[in-house]
């Protein structure tokens, strides 16, 4: 199944949607979803096409709910971590999103003050869909509800300017998610998925997530350690080899680019680079 946020124009309610050939039947508000997100899947599976709304007709937006963690894991993929002069760390690098810095497809993100551009890295993110304290890898895996396309797009001066990436990685916009895909159609991450990022149609990034440092279970489970998550929390996998910073002369994203993310089983998540904030 196919998921994503749409807004009520009537409302401004977020709710969920299920995306059935080209029309959206809302399943719930954004809340309820996420208080029982397998509960309201296997609601849907006999829903009929012909009570939802045409795509062109809705307002996509994040279907994340406003409380959710989204944790990002960096230097996750052991080219990349090569290409940026890292050491192949022994505990994945967590660092964190607010949900207000998420994003869709087609939403222009705006490069930030006194940055010379912003810098893609495509990924995929996955969706805790049960709450997790405490539990081993296999248990973690399970419990993921699905998966999306990412773009962790990256304020790199200001990533830079402290130890801790938190500021670089909050940017206005700055993190587009593709629709949500059910678990059951992407399959195990660690089989392989191939990530291709294009910036205005040249590939920039072509990497398999057979290439993970960490899979996500060992990451959910590692986390849950500490903290319980919920449904709706969110991990972004890390992004491979490719990114913009560490080429000579460096390759940043301005004012007319577009850079696409695309992943086997969940499509492609286009986004301009421009505008205001």
């Amino acid at each position: 199944m196919k998921m994503i946020g749409i807004r009520d124009s009537a409302t401004g309610v977020t709710q969920v949607a299920r995306v059935v050939e080209d029309r959206a039947i809302v399943l719930a508000d954004k809340a309820a979803f996420w208080s029982d997100p397998q509960g309201h899947l296997d609601r849907s599976a006999a829903a009929d096409p012909a009570h939802g709304r045409p795509m062109s007709d809705v307002t996509e937006v994040p279907l994340v709910p406003d409380t959710a963690r989204v944790l990002c894991i960096g230097l996750n993929y052991h080219a990349h971590a090569n290409e940026g002069g890292f050491t192949v760390p022994q505990y994945p690098t967590i660092f964190g999103r607010w949900t207000a810095s998420l994003s869709v497809g087609g939403v222009a993100v705006p490069v930030p003050a006194n940055e010379a551009g912003l810098d893609w890295e495509g990924e995929i993110a996955a969706y805790v869909g049960a709450p997790l304290t405490d539990v081993d890898p296999d248990t973690a895996r399970s419990a993921v509800l699905g998966y999306s396309t990412f773009n962790d797009l990256t304020a790199r001066k200001a990533q830079k300017l402290t130890a801790q990436w938190t500021l670089g990685k909050n940017g206005d916009k700055s993190g587009p998610m593709g629709p949500l895909v059910t678990a059951d159609e992407v399959g195990d991450l660690r089989d392989g998925l191939r990530l291709q990022t294009r910036v205005n149609g040249v590939t920039v990034q072509d990497g398999n997530t057979k290439s993970m440092i960490f899979d996500i279970g060992e990451v959910l489970s590692l986390v849950s350690q500490t903290m319980t998550l919920h449904p709706g929390d969110v991990v972004a996998t890390g992004t491979p080899e490719g990114v913009g910073y560490v080429r000579e002369p460096a390759w940043l994203l301005n004012d007319g680019d577009v850079v696409e993310v695309e992943v086997d089983r969940l499509g492609v998540l286009r986004t301009p680079i421009g505008g205001s904030r």
